[in-house]
């Protein structure tokens, strides 16, 4: 083995200009494969960021304007959604429903301390929200069952309205917030990526709201589903048995407005899926110039040294010794100018995630561990490819006739 490592240094030195630009060819095509991979992460990152697991088996339901007469009633009628919906939907559905939630929101609401005041949405929700919002609770606690059960005037909010109003997240749970011309004690302080507004318990915005059973939307979680067509089944039935309640065409789609995340992002999953596909492919091929490139030196090298491997099939090589050392030498211009392209590629790509921190297009869009792997197992492969011609050539080669050869 330390024969084999010795005889493939010196052929990389007797050719270092030559190994050298074929080695810039397979770096070159690994650096960008690993950009290439870097970014569509990224994208996927942010897609997975946005569409979580615990929020991407819902739907979302709001009440529209009907398109279509029906029985008796004209187009144009305004469809509101009331809390006794909730028990309709899931009974029709028990299967494939988990649960059925209405959400208030109370619009723009102020609220002051006599410190400072913002202007912020407040939500009416139920204590499960903490868990599917994905919010990460700083201070105190979220709503409870009790806070419903009592129409608490309790109040959740960000860490960052907590700072405007009593200066730092430490000062907040326990003191009292002004809004809507009531006193509202905090509760608990959150902290999450993007949401800002506050949570009032839903029983307490039903109130609020005049108890008129009316809520602006029903939040559908769904289970026990698998494909894109059990979730438009699904959604159907919510359809149906809103249908049935309100007195509307099945298939008018402005009645009900249906936001089905499962079917998003099963969607969103495959395209993400074929983008990352079509990077690997474009990476391969942009690799694949590099990859001809160690193959046409091994040829040459085989060209160059036939007088030699004449000499060592006349004391007795073996053919196999022959291949072994021609694909071996391959394997490694193939890798170690693979590990400079990759890393390249993972700095550059760590310089990418630093500058775009906070935007709304990449997270993260790094290299991990498995990726690595996955290249490595490529380079492998395409060395090993690279060489397997050129050293096949070179086990064909008669030792008297290359023995005459000059």
């Amino acid at each position: 083995m330390l024969d084999l490592l010795r005889e493939i240094l010196q052929t990389l030195r007797n050719n270092k200009l030559r190994t050298a630009l074929t080695g810039f060819a397979v770096a070159w095509g690994i650096f960008m494969l690993i950009i290439l991979l870097g970014m569509s992460r990224g994208v996927y990152n942010n897609f997975q960021s946005f569409a979580s697991a615990d929020r991407s088996n819902t739907m979302s339901v709001w009440g529209g304007w009907t398109m279509h007469a029906h029985k008796g009633y004209k187009e144009g009628r305004r469809i509101r959604l009331l809390d006794s919906d909730r028990t309709r939907i899931y009974k029709d559905d028990a299967e494939h429903i988990s649960s059925v939630q209405g959400s208030i929101v109370l619009d723009s609401a102020k609220l002051s301390t006599s410190r400072d005041y913002i202007t912020e949405a407040v939500y009416g929700r139920f204590p499960d929200e903490v868990k599917y919002a994905k919010l990460n609770m700083l201070k105190g606690r979220f709503l409870n069952q009790l806070d419903l059960d009592e129409k608490r005037k309790v109040v959740v909010i960000s860490s960052q309205s907590a700072r405007t109003l009593f200066g730092d997240e430490n000062n907040a749970v326990g003191n009292y917030v002004k809004a809507m011309s009531l006193a509202w004690q905090v509760i608990g302080v959150y902290q999450h990526e993007w949401e800002t507004g506050s949570y009032v318990p839903y029983t307490t915005a039903m109130m609020l709201n005049g108890n008129d059973g009316r809520v602006g939307e029903l939040i559908v979680r769904i289970k026990n589903v698998n494909s894109v067509e059990d979730g438009e089944a699904v959604e159907q039935s919510v359809r149906n048995s809103l249908a049935a309640t309100h007195e509307f065409d099945t298939s008018d789609r402005g009645a009900v407005h249906i936001w089905n995340r499962f079917v998003n992002y099963l969607t969103n999953l495959e395209a993400n899926n074929i983008l990352n596909m079509t990077i690997w492919i474009i990476g391969l091929l942009t690799m694949l110039s590099g990859i001809v490139g160690v193959s046409n030196i091994m040829f040459v090298s085989v060209r160059e040294r036939t007088h030699e491997i004449g000499i060592r099939r006349a004391i007795g090589a073996k053919p196999r010794s022959i291949l072994l050392q021609i694909v071996t030498e391959s394997i490694a211009i193939t890798t170690i100018f693979g590990y400079i392209g990759i890393v390249c590629g993972t700095f550059i790509t760590a310089i990418i995630a630093k500058i775009s921190e906070g935007t709304d297009f990449l997270k993260d869009p790094t290299v991990n561990l498995s990726v690595a792997l996955e290249v490595t197992i490529v380079l492998i492969i395409a060395g090993a490819l690279a060489g397997l011609f050129p050293a096949i050539k070179a086990t064909k080669v008669r030792p008297v006739e290359a023995l005459r050869d000059e």
